[in-house]
């Protein structure tokens, strides 16, 4: 048991590398440890998956404990339930490393070799575990292995590599810093360590720790250049301070409207493009003739709002049956110019799985009310006055790699409504870290609007430009930066990580044929 309990302790370490800690040596380490476990500890196919297992549970538990906090929101649920629902997704997310650990024991034991061709096998196997966390069940990739590593300039590779391959990448080099620590003690002074036979191991070893090791040089060293003035459309985000705990109180509706109003301000001479969180108009807009007539004071002939707000399903007989958690663009006088329906809704949260079973046990979803969402067709780009357009993703949509934008009809930016009200201290940078990757990945800038925090402007290259922190209320305004030219990972998609981990298999069965070299 003792490797099971030293794996989780390395998850644990791994999870102070994500926000709002940000340690990101320490999940460099941790991946590390893991690839230590599984070479030192692992003679059987079984402890190599209770190690990956184990690790998963240790990250999990702790990087996940916002979901807790979410259930302090729902008043027919107990708050002690939201620990064991953290603990029990945890169980079930911390398969996939557990997969990916028992598949680079395999591949070691298959071909042989000894530290590098784990390394590599662990790297590739943890990519594609990654993909399949964020694919089966509907999906769920939060606190990817790059996400801890935003802030360095090895996150500029999710252009090509996209986050997944990203996450093979750093888990694979992280092994290579067992190789090169044990170097000195171990092979130190013999002739053969530069051998013909050592030299496409040694390269494979320079080529990944270089790839890591030398941005983290350059940030030590100096800053990245400044961003340059933006050159895209002006968008006005605005963040209104309301929490989840009197967010859904209909006798408040209005007065958060007013506040909302009041933030955005009085149209000038410039068009502008206003944003809105997530379900920031509480009543259904489509259906409330007031709601048109609040809003037509603060949209200027060549303004436009983006808000988000509940669409109405109804049956035949105008039954209120379900809804959709939507987006609505609207233009001068309260008119709707488009719609975006979120796509990709949260299990318990918009929707209750197996709903007849679970309500009998007093289960019911975490959002107010007792209809379940429907979702919508996907990704779309909506158009804009003056010839902009933009593709809308709500909230949990963002943090799925390669599913934000329809690729054929390419926004001027993303917006990213969101309510992260629910979820504590550590939920809303860890949503933002995730956006920023799907800034870099797509060569877009994004603007997020939320309601308590943490709302901002993000440039194409993942750096914020602009950032409403946790509970303050307030707006800003700001042209975004221009986008860049698309970028390779938008055409491989998610053929992206397949590429990466057959790169680093490849590498892996290179190394394994030197079995007697010094890695």
């Amino acid at each position: 048991m003792a490797p099971f309990f030293s794996a989780v302790a390395l998850g644990l370490l791994v999870a102070f590398g994500f926000q709002p800690f940000g340690i990101w040596p320490l999940a460099l380490i941790g991946y590390a440890g893991l690839a230590l476990l599984i070479q030192a500890r692992s003679p059987r196919a079984r402890a190599a998956f209770a190690i990956g297992w184990g690790f998963g549970l240790g990250q999990f538990v702790l990087g996940l404990d916002w979901i807790a906090t979410a259930f302090t929101y729902q008043a027919k649920m107990p708050g002690w339930l939201g620990w064991i629902a953290v603990l029990l997704l945890s169980l079930y997310l911390a398969v996939f490393p557990g997969l990916a650990a028992l598949g680079a024991w395999w591949t070691t034991r298959r071909i042989g070799g000894g530290a590098a061709t784990l390394s590599l096998a662990l790297g590739a196997c943890w990519g594609v575990s990654e993909w399949l966390r964020g694919t089966l069940f509907t999906g769920f990739p939060w606190n990817p292995a790059a996400a801890a590593f935003v802030d360095l300039p090895l996150a500029q590779l999710a252009r090509i590599t996209g986050t997944y391959g990203l996450s093979a990448i750093i888990v694979a080099s992280s092994g290579f810093i067992l190789i090169l620590a044990a170097l000195p003690r171990e092979r130190l002074g013999r002739k053969t360590m530069l051998s013909s036979a050592n030299l496409p191991a040694a390269a494979g070893l320079l080529l990944l720790a270089g790839l890591y090791f030398a941005p983290g040089i350059a940030v030590r060293i100096g800053r990245p250049d400044p961003l340059p003035p933006g050159t895209g459309p002006r968008v006005t985000v605005i963040q209104p301070d309301i929490g989840q705990g009197e967010r859904w109180d209909p006798q408040l509706s209005r007065r958060h409207l007013q506040r909302l109003i009041a933030l955005s301000g009085r149209p000038g001479d410039q068009p502008r493009v206003l944003l809105w969180p997530e379900s920031a108009i509480e009543d259904f807009v489509t259906e409330d003739p007031a709601i048109a007539a609040a809003l037509a004071p603060v949209i200027g002939p060549r303004d436009v709002l983006i808000a988000g707000g509940v669409l109405p399903v109804r049956d035949a007989g105008g039954a209120f049956v379900a809804a959709r958690n939507s987006a609505f663009a609207i233009g001068p006088g309260g008119r709707i110019l488009g719609r975006y329906d979120k796509a990709h809704l949260v299990p318990y949260g918009e929707y209750l799985p197996m709903r007849p079973l679970l309500s009998l046990l007093g289960l019911s979803r975490l959002a107010p009310g007792d209809v379940d969402f429907l979702p919508g067709p996907g990704p779309r780009t909506l158009a804009l006055p003056g010839g902009l357009s933009v593709a809308v993703q709500i909230c949990y949509e963002m943090i799925f790699s390669g599913h934000v934008v329809d690729e054929a009809h390419r926004p001027d930016f993303l917006f990213n409504p969101s309510n992260d009200a629910w979820f504590g201290p550590s939920g809303p940078p860890q949503h933002l870290a995730q956006a920023r990757l799907r800034a870099i990945e797509e060569g877009l800038p994004i603007a997020r609007a939320t309601p308590t925090g943490i709302s901002a402007i993000i440039a194409p290259d993942g750096r914020i430009v602009r950032e409403l922190g946790a509970h303050a209320m307030g707006m800003t305004s700001e042209r975004l930066p221009a986008a860049r030219p698309r970028p390779i990972f938008t055409y491989l998609g998610d053929g992206a990580v397949w590429l990466i981990a057959l790169l680093l298999g490849l590498m892996a069965i290179a190394a394994g044929r030197y079995k007697e070299s010094f890695i």
